[in-house]
């Protein structure tokens, strides 16, 4: 069993909890450099998570000859471009979701990984998080029956105090791909990949009703697995009261959950409810970083790549009409 030397590019937020110690803590991995423009900020998250070596240059934390494998943290406007360096490199690249900012861009990854010969793996960490694998048990095992839709609503209040000179980039389209919708919206729909398989067509509306910005605010969609189950989901980001649920329902059941909230998940039969309350672990990334470190060790399998990634990208800009 070899160790995996990580190197992370965009050593931010997302990192400090969600993956940067998974990296640390997963068997047979260690992360090893940290990169950040700012290079005060990139030393004083080294010494924080005792990481040996940071940068403020990618390229020289991709040329590192100390680092396997890199994972890229930054906003997706940057995700295209820092995985072909990955790759030219000839080293598995493990991208943070969405995956790119529009399908075409997940094809020129795609392209760019499968030339080198290396993996891509994209950050949509739910396809391992145990509460999640709950539902797919459930799924898998037909606590539901046959699986006929699915309904998705995630419903949040207004940010506010938002102006054009405070805007955080994920409402930022040249920076984000589109507003929330891209951020939140690709896990639902990427579990949803997970569990049913994939989305073959989509339709949807959007608009920007509340006008604090100019990407999308609300959305409306209706989309068809390939296995026939139909789906709809609304997003909407200013809306007064707050809604965090993804329903499926076949025909002897149904199972509801929550994608962000801290909830049990419920399975309602002829029986009546079964609630599944699974915590988290610390570190929401450290699983499919496992699942990733055992694939290049080539003793498992991770669920959440390339591919399946591209896939999700698409069906959001089927939605969106990209």
């Amino acid at each position: 069993m070899k160790t995996i030397r990580w190197g992370i590019i965009g050593c931010g937020n997302v990192t400090e909890v969600k993956s940067g110690p998974g990296f640390q803590k997963a068997d047979h991995s260690q992360l090893v450099a940290v990169m950040r423009r700012t290079g005060t900020l990139a030393q004083d998250y080294a010494e924080r998570h005792g990481v040996p070596k940071w940068y403020d240059q990618a390229e020289d934390l991709i040329h590192d000859p100390e680092v396997d494998a890199v994972c890229i943290a930054t906003p997706p406007n940057s995700h295209k471009d820092y995985t072909l360096a990955v790759a030219q490199a000839g080293k598995p690249v493990y991208v943070e979701k969405p995956m790119a900012l529009n399908f075409a861009e997940c094809q020129t990854m795609l392209d760019a990984c499968r030339a080198a010969d290396v993996p891509l793996f994209v950050a949509y960490y739910r396809r391992q998080l145990p509460r999640f694998l709950q539902v797919k048990s459930l799924l898998d095992e037909g606590a539901i029956g046959t699986v006929r839709f699915v309904n998705i609503s995630l419903y949040q209040p207004a940010q506010p105090d938002l102006t054009p000179q405070n805007l955080p980039w994920r409402v930022r389209p040249e920076i984000a791909g589109a507003g929330l919708f891209y951020d939140l919206g690709s896990h639902m729909l990427d579990f949803l990949d997970y569990v049913l398989g994939p989305i073959e067509t989509a339709q949807g509306f959007s608009a920007n009703q509340a006008g604090q910005y100019s990407a999308e605010d609300i959305v409306s969609t209706s989309f068809v697995f390939q296995s026939g189950v139909q789906g709809v989901g609304n997003w909407c980001f200013t809306s007064f009261v707050s809604q965090d649920q993804i329903e499926i329902v076949g025909d002897r059941g149904k199972i509801s959950f929550a994608c962000f909230a801290e909830a049990p998940l419920v399975l309602t039969t002829s029986q009546g409810n079964t609630e599944f309350d699974i915590p988290h672990p610390p570190h929401v990334q450290q699983p499919l970083i496992q699942s990733i470190v055992n694939d290049l060790n080539q003793i498992g399998h991770c669920p959440s790549t390339g591919q399946s990634g591209a896939r999700t990208s698409w069906v959001m800009d089927q939605i969106l009409g990209h």
